[in-house]
């Protein structure tokens, strides 16, 4: 499991995360849910080792004793799709599978099935709105098969049916035994994964469940 015992995060006057503490259950999909500003990305960037807390521990069990080993195991998906504007859709992918050294053809086929991207894979990555860029960034992110699987907000920019297509594929990624967690302010996503997870206000565990 991923251990945080009494994590706690300032910058400068400002607490974003006060004692926290959360076990994460190997190859569970788990959620964070809170108000705009409770240290919800926060506590997901001490998760992907992008982060340090102030102070408390994390231990992140057998998905690494070190940053880099966490990383080898990581997927992620930040606010902003860092996906490359002047690349297609496909090269982003491409390029994101070979540097996890996995098989670009196959990377490619597999996203534009999973995530519907055939209309617009072959277009620069400028060209396309806000929910066609969330589908390349989701797709980026799995290619190399994550067992450790952060997300922030991955419904933002999606319409129903890209929305519907996510939890499948999120319903795959933890059946195939990925250990899932995913801020979100949409509540039907996390009934619609049977997750459980906590709620944090003002950076504090309000509801744990």
């Amino acid at each position: 499991m991923i251990d945080l015992r009494n994590v706690t995060k300032t910058y400068g006057p400002v607490r974003a995360l006060v004692g926290v503490d959360w076990r994460i259950e190997e190859g569970s999909v788990s959620v964070v849910q809170g108000s705009n500003g409770s240290g919800k990305s926060t506590l997901l960037s001490i998760l992907g080792t992008l982060t340090r807390p102030t102070s408390g521990h994390v231990d992140h069990g057998s998905f690494g004793r070190t940053r880099r080993e966490v990383r080898r195991n990581l997927g992620w998906l930040g606010h902003d799709s860092l996906c490359y504007p002047d690349l297609t859709g496909r090269e982003n992918i491409e390029l994101a599978a070979r540097l996890w050294g996995a098989d670009p053809v196959v990377a490619v086929g597999r996203a534009v099935e999973r995530f519907d991207l055939g209309a617009f894979v072959d277009r620069h990555v400028r060209t396309y709105s806000k929910g066609q860029r969330q589908r390349v960034a989701l797709a980026r992110a799995l290619v190399h098969s994550p067992r450790l699987l952060l997300l922030d907000e991955p419904t933002g920019g999606l319409d129903a049916a890209s929305s519907a297509r996510l939890q499948g594929v999120l319903e795959e990624e933890g059946a195939s035994g990925a250990t899932i967690v995913i801020v979100t302010h949409d509540p039907s996503l996390a009934r619609g994964l049977g997750a459980a997870g906590i709620t944090l206000e003002r950076g504090r565990v309000t509801v744990s469940s």
